[in-house]
């Protein structure tokens, strides 16, 4: 089953349980007799809640069936959204099961089903929150892909007939939208029983070395199924047709990176020249406090309340550098110029003589 078949039906999934669970509130208002256990609602709006309730039922067990040996073939340890889920899951399917059990032998405890028929919901939402934001997310991404333009199939038809594929690899085949979709799916459902995905795409590669890395972990002895042949040729061909966007990622990365460090650099260069002495003194000539306050309150601003400052002022100059690094690294852009203006406008103003 799709991502996107799987986003759909846990919509439909959210629907069905909404509509039971206000059913139920408005089935609720109409009155009930204690003895025979029957109440006096229409039996139209009865009935219909009971095929909301056997909806949600076949639903969850169908989403289920798939969902469980999806696990066996992924990580050890799995990730923290997908506990969460599959303890979400777990959850409705005992609420659901104490809500049938109730039904059919246990109406003595009838007047808890309201309780529970929210706490359905609940967990419904939950469960529906944690999965389907990020599979049209990973949908909007990958339609972004330039892996799967006409120019990006192009270019990989061209890649892979130098990649070393075998003879009767169909390279044609391989290069389409459709191959590179199977590609996809079989990075995320067999790779990743062995890797992380972030371990995998952490640096671009030749198409050589793409499908030598992927026959040298196919061989490998594996927990849950194999990549089979077929299955390597199109997982090599995807890397190879993402290869032009997990360059863009490294290299704004890597600037990235770069930037911080020579902003880290700048406030080090900064601070030594206001202690110098003889530096100071020309820098004083040229600082301009209302300048200085400006650029303080629109930079520090962009993270964090202005009055953080005053409240958890710094204690020394030393803390006053430390603070701008800690921001610097947060992701805060500033010349050199800036930094030695806050730096001197912040000393000047909060730090304690």
């Amino acid at each position: 089953m799709s991502t996107s078949t799987s986003a759909i039906l846990g919509l439909i999934f959210l629907g069905l349980a909404n509509a039971s669970v206000f059913l139920m509130f408005k089935l609720w208002g109409y009155p009930f007799n204690q003895e025979t256990h029957k109440s006096e609602a229409p039996r139209s709006l009865m009935l219909l809640h009971r095929c909301l309730g056997y909806a949600y039922s076949i639903l969850y067990i169908f989403m289920m069936w798939h969902m469980i040996p999806r696990l066996w073939n992924y990580q050890v340890e799995l990730p923290p959204r997908t506990v969460a889920h599959l303890m979400l899951g777990i959850t409705i399917g005992v609420l659901i099961l104490v809500k049938v059990a109730i039904l059919r032998f246990f109406r003595h405890f009838e007047e808890a089903m309201p309780y529970i028929g929210v706490s359905l919901l609940i967990c419904t939402y939950l469960l529906i929150g944690l999965s389907v934001p990020f599979t049209f997310r990973e949908t909007v991404l990958r339609s972004q892909t330039r892996a799967f333009s006409d120019e990006g199939i192009a270019r990989t038809r061209k890649l892979i007939e130098t990649a070393g594929l075998p003879a009767d690899a169909p390279l044609d085949q391989l290069a389409s939208k459709r191959k590179l979709r199977e590609g996809q799916h079989v990075l995320q459902r067999k790779c990743v029983v062995c890797h992380d995905m972030r371990t995998i795409l952490a640096k671009p590669r030749t198409p050589p070395d793409w499908v030598r890395l992927v026959n040298r972990m196919a061989i490998k002895p594996v927990i849950g199924e194999p990549i089979f042949e077929e299955e390597q040729w199109s997982v090599s061909t995807y890397l190879i047709a993402i290869t032009p966007d997990i360059k863009t990622a490294v290299k704004q990365q890597r600037a990235e990176k770069m930037r911080t460090d020579e902003a880290k650099a700048a406030a080090e260069i900064a601070v030594s020249i206001m202690e110098d002495e003889s530096a100071s003194v020309g820098t004083a000539d040229t600082y301009d406090e209302a300048v200085a306050k400006m650029l303080f309150e629109d930079k520090c601003s962009q993270c964090h309340p202005l009055g953080d400052v005053e409240d958890y002022p710094p204690l020394s100059k030393e803390d006053t550098t430390e603070m701008i690094t800690r921001m610097i690294e947060n992701g805060l852009y500033l010349t050199e110029k800036e930094i030695e203006l806050i730096t001197r406008y912040i000393n000047d103003n909060y730090l304690e003589e």
